[in-house]
Order: structure tokens, then sequence, then C-alpha cells
């Protein structure tokens, strides 16, 4: 379902948009709903598409404007302020037979227009079917334009395996789907169900049409029947007011006649319910794996901390803090994964938890604060891991190579969404790069890797520089949703 959410749809129009998905679907037809702009003007303020079939509009065509010499029927029934129909051509070629309906006030002004579309090959299969379902149909297509099926709007969608049960007033069945009687059959009802009363059937589809009758609303139940799960969805029914014998136009603002029957739709939902249990118990798995990845990759960089604290080396121990912190770095991926296999990752909180990391292993006496601005920006996983590498090693870089002859200052991490791409910018005030500094020629292991993994892994770009009252800054901007993974580094 489309609306247009700054056309200020409310009131008479608001109620027609909520019953037009129903509509839609148990119709199997396309529905516009249109305003007038002007004498010649109407544009299009909701649209509706059918989930039970193709829907003839793959575009959305809310905003758009309609004159006069395109949907002449439209503005025909609007001059006439009564239900029209005639066949047509959609701007693709594909013939229909549309169904123009005035959206009338208590003083016979008209509000709005809606447009109901039915290609020619379900108009056949509709004409095929038994009389009492095209009757209730027709009830449906007038309860919508008199904003009657609101409460519809609470329903979950019609599905083209979903069946049909049409009942009346007194509960008995009158008209039954093909896939309904399939459905009932698996239950061991094996005879004709029609003109049965409706508890027969020893599943409370009774209760529910009851329910649905004395609420005057759509009520929807899921239920249990052995090893299958069923929704059930039921919409009472009532028939427009009739005039000379014929179903013409009428102004009804207030309630409707008596309930004449009930709809209700039968969806097995047994498959769905089933593979939802197999994902669930796959997702849960899967975020333990990252959970024991996490807690390995931390007890590798526990063991690599004893072994930094045994070694007498100046450049061995420098080696191994490197290590630790690019393994921390990827276990703060998993350590996220491991609460939710599925999301995606805010890189904003990947930048907290790296910066909380380094501030935890800063050397003694040095004094550099960190801070991260930016909104939050979420990546899927393995870009996020190729991401949460280059600002470990970026930022190992700005504080080795930046505030190795100073104790004091200060590394910022600033974040911007560009909508379709991410910049990431780690500025330090500490020494600046000398005048000869070559990044494409850099002898820095970090430095390579962090090339590595913006071009190769993020297919982005990466510039480090001094700036004026910045300091020294690295930039790296990509593109969102690259595939794969991979390192970075200053």
């Amino acid at each position: 379902m489309s609306f247009a959410p700054d056309m200020g749809l409310s009131g008479r129009l608001g109620d027609v948009a909520l019953g037009m998905p129903i509509t839609a679907d148990l119709s199997r037809s396309d529905l516009l709903l249109l305003r007038p702009v002007n004498a010649r003007v109407m544009e299009v303020v909701a649209q509706a598409r059918p989930h039970s079939i193709s829907s003839l509009h793959t575009e959305n065509l809310v905003g758009q404007t309609l004159t006069n010499s395109e949907v002449p029927l439209i503005f025909e029934a609007q001059r006439r302020r009564r239900a029209l129909h005639a066949q047509m051509d959609l701007p693709s070629g594909a013939p229909v037979v549309q169904d123009a309906r005035p959206i009338l006030d208590a003083t016979g002004r008209v509000l709005g227009m809606l447009s109901i579309e039915t290609s020619l090959i379900q108009l056949e299969r509709h004409r095929h079917r038994h009389i009492t379902f095209r009757r209730a149909v027709d009830w449906l297509k007038h309860m919508c334009v008199q904003g009657d099926l609101t409460s519809a709007a609470n329903l979950s969608p019609f599905q083209e395996m979903d069946g049909i049960v049409l009942v009346d007033v007194q509960l008995r069945i009158t008209y039954l789907s093909g896939i309904a009687n399939n459905l009932y059959r698996r239950l061991g009802y094996m005879e004709d169900l029609r003109g049965r009363p409706l508890n027969y059937l020893h599943i409370g589809d009774d209760v529910l049409a009851i329910t649905a009758m004395q609420a005057r609303k759509g009520v929807e139940q899921e239920s249990k029947f052995g090893d299958l799960e069923w929704v059930r969805k039921a919409l009472p029914l009532w028939a427009p007011p009739h005039f000379g014998g014929m179903l013409q136009r009428f102004t009804r603002v207030g309630p409707s006649t008596d309930v004449a029957g009930v709809i209700i739709m039968v969806h097995d939902a047994t498959d769905e319910r089933r593979k939802k249990a197999e994902l669930e118990v796959k997702s849960t798995m899967i975020q333990e794996v990252h959970h024991r990845v996490k807690n390995n990759l931390q007890s590798v960089a526990a063991l690599l901390r004893m072994q930094q604290r045994r070694a007498h080396e100046a450049e061995t121990r420098h080696g191994l803090s490197e290590a630790i912190s690019r393994i921390l770095s990827v276990a703060v991926i998993h350590e996220f994964l491991s609460l939710d296999e599925t999301q995606s990752i805010n890189v904003r909180d990947v930048c907290q938890r790296i910066v909380t990391q380094t501030r935890q292993a800063l050397a003694p006496g040095q004094l550099v604060e960190f801070s991260v601005e930016g909104p939050a920006i979420y990546l899927p996983s393995q870009q996020a891991t190729a991401t949460a590498l280059v600002i470990n090693e970026l930022v190992q870089n700005a504080l080795e190579h930046g505030y190795e002859h100073q104790a004091h200052g200060q590394v910022k991490l600033v974040l911007t969404d560009g909508g379709d791409s991410v910049k990431l910018e780690i500025c330090d005030d500490g020494e600046p790069l000398s005048a000869d500094f070559d990044f494409s020629n850099t002898a820095s292991l970090g430095l390579q890797i962090v090339r590595s993994l913006v071009q190769a892994d993020l297919r982005g770009e990466i510039t480090l520089e001094n700036q004026p009252e910045r300091g020294v800054v690295a930039t790296v901007v990509f593109p969102k949703a690259v595939i794969g993974a991979g390192s970075t580094g200053r």
C-alpha cells in the first residue's frame, strides 16, 4: 500500500485508503485513490496493489497527476456522480476494465474518486466464479468506497494460496474456494461443506465469525490443529442500498446496514512457522559461534599480552602490541554479531569500542584524549570488519608516529554519512607528517594494510595529509554495502 504522507489523507478519504489493500487482494485488482486538484486535473493520493496476483502497475503512482484526456472515465464518473466502468489500455498496452467510483459526502459533493482496474484475464476468471463470491466482492468494493473497511487495515495481507469461505448471517457456509476446500480436507472434512452450519467445523470458525459480526470489524486469529498452523481472518460484509433494483450511487456516510454475512480467509502458515523456527535455531547457533570466536580472540590477545610482558626486545614488544590491537578490533565485530547475527553494525559504536580498548592500552604517562563525532552509520558485517581494522590501524598509527616525542594530545574520529557513501576522518594534533612523506610508497606495515583494505576491500580512497588547525588527517571515503572485507592502517 502506498500513501502520500504529505497530502493530508484523513477523514473519509483516509478511511477509503485503509480499506483499499483488502479490496485489491480479494478483487484481484489494482486500486488508485484520486483527489481533484481542479476541474481538469486529479492527483493520485493512495495506491493498493494486490498480493494475490501480479500488479498491473509496477511503479509507484502516488503523487502523479492525471488529466481529463488521460482518464476520461474517471472525470465522467465524477461529473455524473455515479459508478461507471469501461475497457481501457494502460500505458504499457495491457487491456483492463476500469471501474471508476465517486466518493461522496452527505451532500453529494465529490471528495475523490476510486479507480478499480482489473485485467481482462482476471475479469473473465471472476465471471466464472460462484455468484455468491461475485456478490461478496461487489459488496466489498462498495464498503471500501463508503470507508467501511478501516478495520481491515489491521489484518495481514491476503495471499495467493489463501482459502476463502463465505457464510451468511445464519452462519451457513454458502461458498468455499478450491483452496479452502483442500485446506479443510487436511483436517478430515472430506464432504461437501456448502450449506452446512459453520459450527459443523469444530475448529472455532463460528466463534471467529460471530466475533467479527458483533464487533462489525475484521478480526484475525492464529490457531494450531495438530501439526498445522493456520491464520484465519474474518471480515463482516453488508449489502449496499438498492435503488430501482440496481446497485447505484449512494451517499450514506453514517453507520452501515445490518451485517449480511462474513468472509473468512484461511492461510496455512505451517511451512512459514517451521522455516522461521529453523532460522531462529540457526541464528542462535551462529550467534553462539560469534560469541565463542570473540572469546577465543580475546584469549589469544591475553596470551600475547603475557608474551609481551616477558619480551626483552622493544621491537618485539611493539610488534606484539600491534598484533593484540588488530585481534581485538576483529573481536569487536564478533561481539556485535554475537548479539544479533543478522544486524547491520553501527560503525560509530565500533569506533567507541576501539577507542576504549586503545585508551586502556596507553603506556603509563601517555595522556592522549579520544573523541568520536558523527551520526550512527550502519554497515553489513563484512564491510564493518574491514572498517574496524582500518580504524584500529589509523588510530595506532596516530599514537605511534604522532606522539612519539610528546605525551599529551588529542585524537578525534569523525564520521560523515554521505547517503550512499561513508567518510571517516582520524585527526591528531601530534607531530606533522614530514615534507617528503609519500603514502603510496610508505614502509609502514600498518599503512600498507590500510591501503590494501581501503582500495581492495572497501573499494574506496584514502589520503593522509597535514591540514591547518586540524593537524594530521587521515581521510577514508568508501561506498556503502561493498561485498568483501579486509584490513587497513596509517
